[in-house]
C-alpha cells in the first residue's frame, strides 16, 4: 500500500526509542492519568476536552492567581466559547517570573556573531524595566502596543512587558514596508510602538527607524515610539514621542509585581495576511493561549527545563509567540539568531546548533528545501548531536526534503514533529508527538484536545484514504476570540460552512492506520478534468528531479480541461534551463502522478515569492501568471520574484 504522496504507508522512518519514551513529558502525563499509549491518549482527550485541558494545567503546573470555576463556557456559542471562567492569572508571571532566576532564559546572536545572554533573572528585570517605562508613558490595560522588532532578547522583553501590564501585544514582520506596519498599527488602534534603529541583513543595515517613522505618520494615534538602538545609527527623534530604549527603560525599577488578569483578557492581536482587503487580526487572550502553548511545547515538542530551543522565525509569525511562551512556559533556554540561517554561509544554522547545543529545533519545509540546495557538506560540516526533536510548520513537506531533514540533518535518529495550525488557531490542529511511531511527511494525528475531523461536502465524516476539508468540532483553548474590530467577518471566514464546526480550508485525509496527511489549502485545490489533486503532489513530483531545487504549481483555467497545472520551477545550482530539462521535469512529474497529471506548462524562474519565513505563497504566483489582483502581499520579503514569474516562459 501506498501513501498519498507515494511512499510505502506500511514504513515507519522513525521509532520511538525505550529512552525517548521514557524522557517524554507525554509518558509521565499517560502514566499519572492510566492511559496506555498515544492512541488513547488522543482519543481520550477528543471526547472530553474539559477533561483534558484540565488535566494539562495542573501537570504543567501553570499558575493561576485566582482558580478558575469553569473549564468551558459555550453559552455564548460555539464560536465564542471562552476558557477557565472566573479564573485570573497572567502570561509574563508564568513564562518569566516564577522560574529560578539564574537559570538560563534567552541566548541570542547576531548576524557577525556575537552573543548576548539573559538568565530569567535578568530577563524579568529587562522586562519590568521596559513594562515600567510603558507605565510612564501611559500605555495601560486594553491598550495595543506595536511590536517591530528583530529576533532578539528586546524582541522578548518587550513581548513579556507588554503582556505583564495587561496591554495588547501586535507583534509586526521586522522586514514589512511602511504601508504593512501602518495597516496593522492602525487596524489595532496602536497607541505606542517599539522598534530598532537599524538591523543587519547579510552584511548591511537596513533602517526600522525610517519604516516605523513613515507608519507611525499615517498612524496619529500612536503616541510614542520606543527606539533600542541597536547599530547606534543616527537617526531622527521626533520630540515628545520618541525615546531612547537605554534612556527610558533604565531609569525605570526593575521591579513590577505581575497583576492578576482575567482568563479572557487579550493579550495578543497578530495577523494573518489575507487574500484581498485589509489582513486579519486574530485575538488571543492570556489564560487560552499560555495554557494551549505550554501544552504543545511540553507533549508535542517535549520541551524540558534543560533545553534549548530555537524555532527559524520572526515575531511576526505565529511561531514567534509560540516558541517564546512555549520556552518561556517550560522554563526552557530560548535560543534566538539575527539575519538570515544562510549568511554570512550555507552552514550558519548548522553552527548555531553546535555553537549553542540546540536540543529543539523548528524550521518550515521551504527553508530546508533551500538549504538542501547547497548540499550535505554544510551540514555534516557540525556536530548535530544535541538535536533530540526536529520540529516543523508552515505548509506540506515534500518527501525528499523531509528525508534529507530526517536522514542528514537528524541522523535517523530525531523525530520530526512536523504540526500544522494557524495564526487564528493559535497553535496547532495537527501534530505528532515523539511517543509515537512516523511515517514521512506525517502530521501523526490531531493534536491533543483538538476534535479534529476530516469532513465531506455536507460536514458529515469521511472515513480513512478519502480527502476532505480539515474541520474541528469542538472549541479549543487558544482559538482566536474573533477577527479584531469585524466580528462578522471572524463568522464568515471559520463558522459559515457548517453549524458549529471551524472549517480552516485545508485538505486532509487519513491513512488507514490513522496517520493523517494534509494536501495543501482548499481554495488552492487544482480540478483537472474533474480529478481533484493538491497542488504539494505536482511540487514534490517536481522537486523528485535532480535538476528542480524547489516548485510551486497553481491550477490555471483550460478550456477542454477545466483547469491544468503550470508548475514554476528553481532549479539547483549549476543547472541549466533549456527546452530537454524542461520536458524531463515534465515527464519525471507525469511518472510520478500519471499521464492525466502532466503539467500543461513546466516553467523556470530564478526565484518564488516567499515570506519571511520562508513560505511560498501559491496564491501571488498564480496571480502574477495570470494578471490578476494578488491581493495583500505585506508579507512577501521578495515581491520583486513576481515579475519573474509574470514574464517566465
Amino acid at each position: 500500500m501506498t501513501s498519498i504522496l507515494g511512499i510505502a504507508a506500511a514504513a515507519y522512518i522513525w521509532e520511538p526509542t525505550t529512552e525517548a519514551l521514557e524522557h517524554a513529558r507525554a509518558t509521565a502525563f499517560m502514566r499519572e492519568h492510566g492511559i496506555a499509549d498515544w492512541r488513547e491518549l488522543i482519543r481520550r482527550s477528543q471526547d472530553d476536552v474539559e477533561w483534558f485541558w484540565d488535566a494539562a494545567v495542573r501537570f504543567l503546573g501553570i499558575e493561576f492567581a485566582r482558580p478558575y470555576e469553569r473549564v468551558l463556557d459555550t453559552s455564548r456559542g460555539v464560536a465564542w466559547a471562552t476558557w477557565f471562567s472566573g479564573g485570573a492569572l497572567n502570561l509574563t508571571h508564568n513564562c518569566v517570573d516564577r522560574h529560578p532566576a539564574d537559570r538560563p532564559a534567552v541566548v541570542w546572536e547576531s548576524e557577525d556573531g556575537r552573543v548576548e545572554r539573559a538568565t530569567y533573572g535578568e530577563l524579568a528585570a529587562e522586562t519590568n524595566r521596559l513594562a515600567n517605562a510603558l507605565l510612564e508613558l501611559g500605555v495601560g490595560r486594553g491598550d495595543a502596543v506595536g511590536l517591530f522588532l528583530p529576533m532578539s532578547i528586546k524582541a522578548v522583553a518587550g513581548f513579556y512587558a507588554i503582556c505583564k501590564i495587561g496591554a495588547i501585544v501586535v507583534p509586526i514582520f521586522s522586514g514589512f514596508a511602511a504601508p504593512a506596519v501602518a495597516a496593522r498599527l492602525a487596524d489595532a488602534g496602536a497607541v505606542a510602538l517599539l522598534t530598532a534603529d537599524a538591523v543587519p541583513r547579510r552584511g548591511r543595515p537596513v533602517s526600522m527607524t525610517a519604516v516605523a517613522a513613515a507608519a507611525v505618520a499615517e498612524v496619529p494615534g500612536v503616541r510614542a515610539v520606543v527606539v533600542w538602538d541597536r547599530l547606534a545609527t543616527e537617526v531622527p527623534m521626533a520630540e515628545g514621542r520618541d525615546h531612547r530604549w537605554d534612556e527610558l527603560v533604565a531609569r525605570q525599577s526593575p521591579v513590577l509585581a505581575a497583576p492578576a488578569l482575567d482568563a479572557e483578557t487579550p493579550m495578543m492581536v497578530i495577523y494573518t495576511s489575507g487574500t484581498t482587503g485589509r489582513p486579519k487580526g486574530a485575538v488571543h487572550v492570556h489564560g487560552g493561549f499560555l495554557v494551549k502553548i505550554a501544552e504543545e511545547a511540553a507533549f508535542q515538542g517535549d520541551v524540558h527545563p534543560d533545553d534549548r530551543v530555537m524555532w527559524v522565525t520572526d515575531m511576526g509569525w505565529i511561531m514567534g509567540p509560540w516558541v517564546v511562551v512555549g520556552a518561556g512556559a517550560a522554563g526552557a533556554t530560548l535560543v534566538l539568531s539575527e539575519g538570515a540561517p544562510d549568511y554570512p554561509g550555507p552552514g550558519r544554522l548548522w553552527e548555531l546548533v553546535e555553537r549553542h547545543r540546540i536540543g529543539v529545533l523548528g524550521v518550515s519545509p521551504t527553508l530546508i528545501r533551500a538549504l538542501r540546495s547547497h548540499g550535505e557538506e554544510p551540514v555534516r560540516a557540525h556536530d548535530r548531536s544535541s538535536i533530540r526533536i526536529l520540529a516543523s510548520t508552515g505548509e506540506p513537506w515534500n518527501p525528499d526534503p523531509y528525508v534529507w531533514l530526517h536522514e542528514v540533518v537528524g541522523e535517523g535518529r530525531a523525530p520530526i514533529i512536523n504540526l500544522s495550525g494557524g495564526t487564528e488557531v493559535g497553535a496547532c490542529f495537527l501534530s505528532p508527538m515523539p511517543v509515537m511511531p512516523l511515517r514521512p511527511c506525517t502530521l501523526g494525528g490531531p493534536a491533543l484536545g483538538m476534535a479534529i475531523d476530516v469532513a465531506g461536502p455536507d460536514g458529515e465524516h469521511l472515513p480513512a484514504g478519502e480527502v476532505g476539508e480539515l474541520v474541528c468540532r469542538k472549541p479549543w483553548p487558544s482559538m482566536t476570540r474573533g477577527v479584531w474590530g469585524d466580528r462578522q467577518r471572524y463568522l464568515d471566514s471559520y463558522w459559515s460552512r457548517w453549524p458549529d464546526v471551524w472549517a480552516h480550508g485545508d485538505w486532509a485525509s487519513v491513512d488507514e492506520d490513522g496517520f493523517w496527511y494534509l494536501h495543501g489549502r482548499s481554495d488552492d485545490t487544482l480540478n483537472v478534468a474533474g480529478k481533484r489533486i493538491g497542488p504539494a503532489e505536482f511540487e514534490s513530483a517536481a522537486v523528485s528531479h535532480a535538476a528542480v531545487a524547489e516548485a510551486c504549481a497553481i491550477g490555471v483555467p483550460d478550456e477542454v480541461k477545466g483547469e491544468v497545472a503550470w508548475v514554476y520551477c528553481v532549479l539547483r545550482p549549476g543547472m541549466d534551463a533549456s527546452d530537454k530539462l524542461r520536458a524531463d521535469v515534465r515527464g519525471q512529474i507525469s511518472a510520478v502522478l500519471g499521464k492525466a497529471f502532466a503539467p500543461a506548462q513546466v516553467r523556470f524562474v530564478d526565484a518564488l515569492p516567499k515570506t519571511r519565513t520562508a513560505k511560498i505563497v501559491r496564491r501571488a504566483v498564480r496571480a502574477a501568471a495570470l494578471g490578476e489582483d494578488p491581493g495583500d502581499l505585506s508579507s512577501l520579503e521578495n515581491p520583486s520574484a513576481l515579475e519573474g514569474v509574470a514574464t517566465s516562459r
